[in-house]
């Protein structure tokens, strides 16, 4: 069977849409007989009835409404396949608003937006650093860069980096008040309380194998800010949870010491969250990527 073009399937869609040929002939700029013949081509090409004429309103036949059906589907891949080929050819420019949490998009994200908007001058970039949850669709973000998992199914992800956390203590710390083994015994001891997003406060989530326990922790100390906890526990506060990302240099250099490592703790893998689109403005697809490229160099 000879394949036609798209202008066909256009035409069928249109006609069972406005339901008349002459509105049909009036949308196309010609003869209400030109479009008749034009109908009857197709349905003399497929060998079957389309439409039921009557003198005030069309009809679709069965074959009508899958013909139908499947044309729609394949305007509509086709219209996805040009939107992909011209977006991807396309010149990031716009507004882009960007947001992270403050002292990771402070010290890390906010160099990386400088590098984008050199490379993509006709890009306008919104750094937004907050610490609470927010909504992507609600507040307007283009994306979102976060440790950890957000509850949002309206949200696509791409991981930029694994960033496994571990319990940590400074030396000066655990000789003074000794090296907790067991979850338990974490009630002994003065623990350091980063508060962020919905996170149970004060409540670590410890796994061993298939076993998880859940330890409702004590510390005189509490931020949401995550370079705050981390400092104080390297002047001696008390044990901290923290991410590789935050603590490897003072773990290699011995101002940290992990402790408990046979327990793992819930990972702060980073992410970047976006609306769910199949196809993506030039924009937020050039930024996602750079961000990708310069985690994966690190």
């Amino acid at each position: 069977m000879k394949i036609e073009t798209a202008p066909d399937l256009v035409f069928f869609v249109l006609l069972a849409k406005l339901g008349s040929m002459s509105a049909t002939a009036r949308e196309l700029g010609v003869t209400p007989p030109a479009v008749t013949k034009r109908l009857m081509t197709i349905e003399q090409r497929l060998g079957v009835r389309l439409i039921n004429r009557t003198t005030r309103r069309l009809s679709l036949t069965g074959e009508g409404e899958s013909y139908l059906a499947q044309a729609s589907q394949i305007l509509d891949s086709i219209r996805e396949m040009e939107e992909s080929v011209s977006s991807a050819r396309a010149e990031p420019k716009g507004l882009l608003r960007v947001n992270a949490t403050p002292g990771f998009g402070r010290t890390t994200i906010a160099p990386l937006v400088s590098r984008f908007a050199h490379d993509h001058p006709q890009v306008e970039v919104q750094l937004q650093l907050t610490d609470r949850p927010i909504g992507l669709v609600e507040e307007a973000y283009d994306l979102a860069i976060r440790f950890g998992e957000l509850p949002d199914s309206r949200l696509s992800a791409r991981k930029l980096m694994s960033n496994k956390r571990f319990l940590c203590a400074s030396p000066a710390y655990l000789s003074a008040a000794g090296e907790p083994r067991t979850p338990r015994e974490l009630h002994l001891h003065r623990c350091i309380l980063h508060r962020q997003n919905d996170d149970a406060y004060g409540t670590w989530r410890l796994l061993k194998g298939q076993t998880e326990e859940l330890v409702k922790v004590r510390g005189a100390v509490s931020s949401n800010d995550g370079d705050v906890v981390l400092n104080w526990a390297l002047e001696g506060h008390g044990i901290v949870q923290r991410s590789e990302w935050d603590a490897a240099k003072y773990l290699a250099s011995g101002r940290l010491k992990e402790i408990m490592p046979g327990y793992t703790l819930p990972p702060a893998d980073l992410y970047v969250y976006y609306l769910s689109r199949r196809h993506l403005p030039a924009k937020v697809r050039a930024f996602i990527d750079f961000l990708a490229a310069e985690f994966k160099a690190a």
